[in-house]
């Protein structure tokens, strides 16, 4: 994933980019044709924030910022594609992001709509449902988001919704991606099977409402002898009905827009009842015949179901909390309970219910006929039946994404292409006048003021309309930045192209992306966006083949999600305050003390940030120890998906291993040589030198594997070390396997540490220098594994204990083949017997009588049972 241009790398990015650069060095050298490339994702909130800030243009911040990274992913020695380079806020890249909402708005899939939105009070734009926490508060500026009504631009990726979660399936087989954002995305497309229940309404003769009956959603049927009451979205017909009938639930409407949607605030609707469904049918207990309160709550969703939800405080912990809250007195009806346990109580006061029962499970005594069924056979008869009664349920499917919304009121973005006429109304921009670029406001501009500067911008703003030449505007918003990102990717295949976002030549050669890596904080929105821009795009000309049928037009065949980088942190136990490093002495590391108390801070791994003083520039960790010791550290810390605790003091380790292997290159006779030694027949091998033929073969097979499959990089770096250790240890002196031990190390660690590696390889070949290392073949295992077949260690047990180990040869395929044992039994005691360690424990045994031998596993354990 491309980056966001914030000025300086932080040690994320040097993990991410170095994983990256590590997997397209190898695809290299494998002989791979790799596209690496860079961009930066430029446009967005924070540069705008800088420009308030500092009073500068964003254009000029983010430029220079780019400049400042560029040159620092450059000194990670990153082998990156900077041909290709492009920013998203470049009028050359934004001319097609705009091409493309056009071709959405062409298909229907671009509108404009009233919509109650998020707004963040702080940055002054609007947010998306995702952008919003569970709590309520803004993802960028952490101010709280408020409600308001505005006509917004909206994405209608709800019309894949059903492709996008069945090619989750696709995208699961060989764990192409992590189950963990499989699960996160089809936990936000939220598909649910249930059933729509009418409740008819009752009024008092002062209510005015014309409304009869509310619909329901609910995916639990059978426990709808337990609904209590009926709680209404605040923008539910009935209420926006009733609003300028009633002063008081208009303050509360209003009031309610302010409030977490998780609030259990309730306004309890006077003079209107709604009444149980299920009171229509015969032998039902007399409890669903009560009347049921009618409640206005934020809690309520208008976007989920109908509005409206049946509340079941028995049963469901949100329905509690609020029934709690409005009706303390009032007992909860319990009718389902677990399938193991006895009967429950019929009813019980909320403050004696220590825990909900929230599953499915078996019906209580209190639902009269329905008593003793399990919730699926409850729910089928409770289905079939108002089926048939009045039409009062109906099968129904439930969907939480919601459509995309992607209008933004700020500057630093792209212009949305449309022009609105009085006459014609909206209309597109020509083709032909794309870009429509942004116009150029001076910095002091940001400074003095908030909001949207395009709407004050009215030399940009008033322009004529394509259809009728008549008086318009342009349309002041500006496109959510992930609908960039949604795309780039597909930009790199052709990124100078003028006339198309890229040309569908271009994108079947290359497209999809082969390996796409992040972090799992996008699981939602980034790649989700993507898989809906990728899918439209291939219902186009721009890439009608979807990468091929087996693709299904998905951006991203494999995907790895990298840990986040956590930094060792100090906080006062007392005040809980972050300190500074220069607040701690850390002379004696294992006991750091606070300087101004003498007393021991608490020490925890959090997310590296400005505010808790941990963070850690990875420019000067490569100042200090170079690029290539700070990526093998950064790489044998931990696993790729799992959080690093970065702990520099513990870099020393690879920088001596570096040190060794120089050494090696001094120490070892092959120094300087410019040809290959031949290696010897395996067979004329001696014990040391097919040892140490054979590490090298394991290692390499054991590298690829990580390198291609796994992506298990920190294991990459654990067994080319041990190799290291290997052939710094070795005593012999064959210049073939030497040199064929040696190659193979460096090769196989230049994807990690390539400056280092081509200084090694030079030294290795010196004086012809032997060339660019990476215009070598990474090594393969070249079926010397078969080494293995010379030799295999043999635990000798009597019974059952060891008594030691040796190294026999390993069996024949014509003896392990053999059903009659007893000739490989005599095989693998003759082959014992030629070790000195065998012949001295059989002679011991001589004479002795063995109930039986048993030989496992081809020889590599003999059990002497007697």
């Amino acid at each position: 994933m491309f980056p966001y241009p914030s000025g300086n790398l932080h040690m994320g990015h040097l993990r991410v980019y170095t994983i990256a650069d590590v997997i397209a060095r190898f695809k290299r050298m494998q002989g791979y044709d790799v596209l690496f490339p860079m961009g930066w994702d430029a446009f967005g909130l924070p540069a705008e924030n800088a420009a308030i800030e500092r009073g500068v243009s964003p254009a000029d911040w983010t430029r220079q910022n780019v400049g400042k990274m560029k040159d620092q992913l450059i000194g990670m020695n990153g082998g990156f594609d900077w041909s290709r380079e492009f920013m998203t806020c470049d009028p050359a890249f934004y001319k097609h992001t705009q091409r493309i909402f056009l071709l959405l708005h062409e298909h229907g899939f671009a509108y404009q709509a009233d919509s109650l939105v998020n707004y963040d009070p702080i940055d002054k734009t609007v947010l998306a449902n995702e952008q919003v926490d569970s709590n309520g508060f803004s993802w960028r500026s952490g101010a709280k988001a408020e409600k308001i009504m505005l006509k917004q631009w909206f994405l209608r990726v709800t019309k894949y919704k059903e492709a996008l979660l069945a090619d989750l399936d696709h995208l699961s087989r060989n764990d192409r991606w992590p189950e963990r954002v499989l699960a996160m995305q089809r936990n936000w497309l939220g598909r649910s099977e249930g059933v729509v229940l009418t409740f008819s309404l009752s009024s008092t003769s002062s209510t005015r409402s014309t409304q009869r009956s509310v619909k329901v959603f609910t995916t639990r049927p059978d426990t709808l002898v337990g609904v209590q009451y009926i709680a209404l979205s605040v923008f539910h017909p009935l209420v926006v009905a009733l609003v300028d009938q009633d002063s008081y639930l208009k303050e509360f409407v209003e009031q309610a827009l302010r409030l977490p949607e998780d609030s259990k605030a309730g306004y309890l609707l006077p003079g209107i009842v709604a009444h149980n469904p299920i009171s229509s049918l015969t032998d039902m207990p007399d409890c669903v015949s009560s009347p049921l309160p009618v409640y206005v709550a934020p809690y309520v969703l208008q976007e989920y179901g109908e509005g409206a939800v049946m509340g079941v405080p028995g049963h469901d912990t949100r329905d509690h909390e609020f029934w709690k809250l409005h009706k303390d007195v009032a007992p909860i009806r319990e009718v389902i309970k677990p399938v193991h346990e006895t009967e429950l109580p019929l009813a019980k006061h909320h403050s004696d219910l220590h825990e909900l029962y929230t599953k499915p499970g078996i019906l209580t005594s209190v639902c009269g006929k329905l008593a003793g069924m399990t919730s699926s056979e409850a729910s089928g008869y409770i289905v079939r039946v108002l089926s048939v009664t009045g039409n009062l349920a109906q099968r129904a499917e439930n969907w939480r994404i919601r459509d995309w919304l992607i209008s933004r009121q700020r500057y630093w973005g792209t212009p949305i292409p449309i022009i609105h006429c009085d006459r014609c109304g909206a209309v597109p921009v020509p083709l032909d006048e794309l870009p429509v670029e942004l116009p150029k406001i001076e910095g002091e501009w940001f400074r003095r003021k908030g909001g949207n500067p395009l709407e004050s911008a009215e030399g940009w703003v008033k322009t004529k309309c394509p259809s009728c030449n008549s008086p318009a505007r342009r349309d002041t918003d500006t496109m959510d930045t992930f609908v960039d990102s949604s795309w780039y990717f597909m930009r790199f295949v052709d990124p100078h192209n003028a006339v198309e976002p890229f040309s569908p030549g271009e994108a079947d050669s290359i497209l999809p992306v082969d390996i796409y890596l992040g972090g799992i904080e996008h699981a939602i929105l980034h790649l989700l966006y993507a898989r809906f821009v990728s899918k439209f795009l291939a219902s186009t000309q721009l890439w009608p083949s979807g990468g091929g049928k087996d693709n299904k037009a998905e951006p991203f065949r494999r995907l790895v999600t990298q840990g986040m980088v956590h930094g060792k942190t100090y906080s006062d136990s007392r005040t809980g305050r972050f300190l500074r490093l220069e607040e701690v002495d850390l002379s004696k590391p294992l006991s750091p003390k606070i300087l101004a108390t003498g007393e021991t801070p608490m020490i925890s791994w959090e997310k590296m940030s400005k505010s808790k003083y941990n963070g850690v520039d990875p420019s000067v960790c490569i100042d200090t120890y170079g690029a290539d010791v700070t990526r093998a550290h950064v790489l044998y810390q931990a696993p790729v998906n799992q959080v690093l605790e970065w702990e520099e003091e513990r870099i020393v380790g690879i920088q001596r291993w570096f040190g060794r292997i120089w050494r090696v290159l001094d120490t070892l006779p092959v120094q300087r040589l410019d040809y290959q030694p031949p290696i010897p027949p395996i067979e004329k091998l001696t014990k040391a030198e097919t040892e140490l033929y054979s590490a090298v073969q394991h290692t390499i097979s054991s590298v690829t594997t990580s390198l291609s499959t796994t992506f298990a990089l920190n294991t990459v770096v654990s067994d080319i070390i041990k190799l290291t250790n290997i052939i710094t240890s070795t005593s012999i002196t064959n210049n073939g396997i030497l040199y064929h031990a040696t190659s193979s190390l460096l090769r196989m660690l230049a994807p990690i540490a390539p400056a280092f590696c081509e200084e090694c390889w030079e030294r290795l070949h010196f004086p012809t220098g032997g060339g660019s290392i990476f215009m070598q073949p990474f090594p393969t295992s070249n079926g010397a594994l078969a080494l293995e077949k010379l030799s295999q260690q043999c635990a000798v047990q009597e019974n059952g204990k060891l008594r030691f180990a040796v190294a026999i040869p390993t069996a024949s395929a014509d003896l392990l083949d053999n059903k009659d044992q007893s000739c490989l039994i005599a095989w693998v005691i003759a082959a014992i017997e030629k070790t000195p360690e065998g012949a001295k424990w059989l002679e011991s045994r001589k004479g002795r009588e063995w109930k039986r031998i048993v030989v496992v596993k081809g020889g590599k354990t003999v059990n002497f049972v007697g």
